[in-house]
């Protein structure tokens, strides 16, 4: 069965140097039909405007995903990291126990453009922890490149929940299909272009939840960039 969460549907919340939209309940947004999905808590887009951003602040027990569409972001948190994050980057930051971060906008010039994904992890008070690669165009062109995975497989970044995560950059005309084992959910988000998921049209910003697939087939409309979650249907 499938739902359809279309973008104009979204949360959103704008603070002028920030501009969001959430997928799913966040912040003083609430909506009791979109808690999360599975252990998928949190699909935000964020537009951060030039040298802003979030502060130093807290998170615990939560798997926080990185991913920027266009720009740069600058990360640093209380285990010592420090980073710049670029588009075909994946950053995980594992909170556990506790651990504190802060977000920037790294250009003065230009905004930063990118999606923050949290997903509940299988089990509360992990020490805390902080992985971050780059997966090239090449990689993720015309194929579902696996970016996350719950044992850090294919070269992938290490989440702490039942889900493999994938990033496709399709042209346009592309079909392709991803298979799902039994008693398994999936959630597939398109970030930019227009692509088909079983017949269902999604365009840039829609997502289309996905419960107890077998196999789904994408076809891109037009050069489309998408993320597509394999997981526990359990949260």
């Amino acid at each position: 069965m499938q739902t359809i969460r279309r973008k104009e549907e979204r949360g959103t919340a704008n603070f002028g140097w920030l501009d969001s939209r959430h997928t799913f309940s966040f912040g003083h947004y609430h909506d009791q039909r979109y808690m999360g999905f599975g252990p998928l808590r949190v699909i935000n887009e964020d537009r951060v405007a030039p040298a802003r951003g979030f502060d130093t602040h807290g998170h615990r027990d939560m798997e926080i995903i990185s991913y920027v569409i266009s720009g740069a972001l600058l990360h640093e948190d209380s285990m010592g990291n420090g980073s710049t994050i670029r588009p075909g980057d994946v950053q995980r930051m594992s909170a556990g126990t506790g651990v504190r971060h802060s977000e920037y906008n790294a250009s003065s010039e230009e905004e930063v453009h990118f999606l923050q994904i949290w997903i509940e992890p299988d089990a509360k008070g992990i020490e805390p922890g902080y992985e971050q690669k780059a997966f090239t165009g090449a990689q993720r062109t015309n194929c579902l490149r696996l970016v996350g995975s719950r044992t850090g497989r294919k070269g992938s970044v290490t989440i702490h929940q039942d889900v493999d995560l994938y990033v496709g950059l399709l042209d346009a005309g592309t079909s392709l299909s991803h298979t799902f084992a039994p008693e398994r959910c999936g959630w597939i988000q398109v970030i930019r272009g227009e692509a088909t998921v079983d017949g269902a049209v999604l365009a840039a910003g829609d997502g289309i939840a996905l419960r107890e697939p077998r196999r789904v087939q994408l076809q891109a409309a037009s050069k489309t960039e998408l993320l597509l979650f394999d997981m526990t249907c359990q949260a």
